[in-house]
């Protein structure tokens, strides 16, 4: 188990975990990724080694060294992944729409945002990526239960549903390493991510 020290310092670090063939899977600890090195499964790293994990004494009476890489691609069958899309939640719902309203324009704490059904649930909208939006609590009001097009409120952007690529992105947002943000940034089908 870690030490306390450890984990406060290493708690906002994650790596990057795809499968064989370059599919983003999902933010592993230093622990996880340290099984996969140690079974010999990882079987190709992207990025410069970012963190070097120490061990005991290996059989050669050495000490043993593991460098960790920010992004690393696990070989073997991986279990299938739920289908269709990503979990839709307010907070990476939130970031997709960089915290503005998607009607006023405005930047807006949390606090001050709620979820949006473009055609609103009332009339049979679904509750799903592509027929929601980020609005503020004041535009949703005058909004109400009308399409944007009635309410005379057109959408700033098209809602979308996140790609692997993106929705990684939105669960870690500000804490990406660089070379973890340069691999990701390549499956990025919208510019509105970064």
């Amino acid at each position: 188990m870690l030490n306390t020290h450890y984990e406060d310092k290493y708690a906002q670090q994650a790596i990057l975990r795809l499968d064989i063939g370059g599919m983003p899977r999902e933010w592993i600890s230093f622990e996880s990724a340290a099984y996969y090195y140690a079974k010999g499964l990882v079987g190709w790293t992207h990025g410069e080694p970012f963190k070097v994990l120490h061990g005991g004494t290996g059989r050669s009476g050495n000490p043993t060294v593991m460098d960790l890489h920010p992004v690393i691609a696990v070989k073997g069958k991986t279990p299938p992944k739920r289908m269709g899309p990503p979990p839709l939640n307010n907070p990476t719902l939130f970031r997709r729409d960089e915290h503005l309203c998607m009607y006023c324009g405005q930047a807006y704490p949390k606090s001050m945002l709620t979820r949006d059904h473009v055609i609103p649930a009332s009339r049979g909208g679904e509750d799903k990526w592509s027929n929601v939006t980020t609005a503020c609590k004041s535009c949703n009001s005058v909004k109400g239960a009308r399409t944007p097009e009635e309410a005379g409120m057109p959408l700033l952007a098209v809602p979308y549903t996140p790609n692997p690529f993106e929705y990684l992105y939105l669960l870690r947002n500000r804490h990406i390493q660089a070379d973890q943000m340069e691999f990701l940034r390549g499956g990025f089908r919208h510019e509105r991510l970064f």
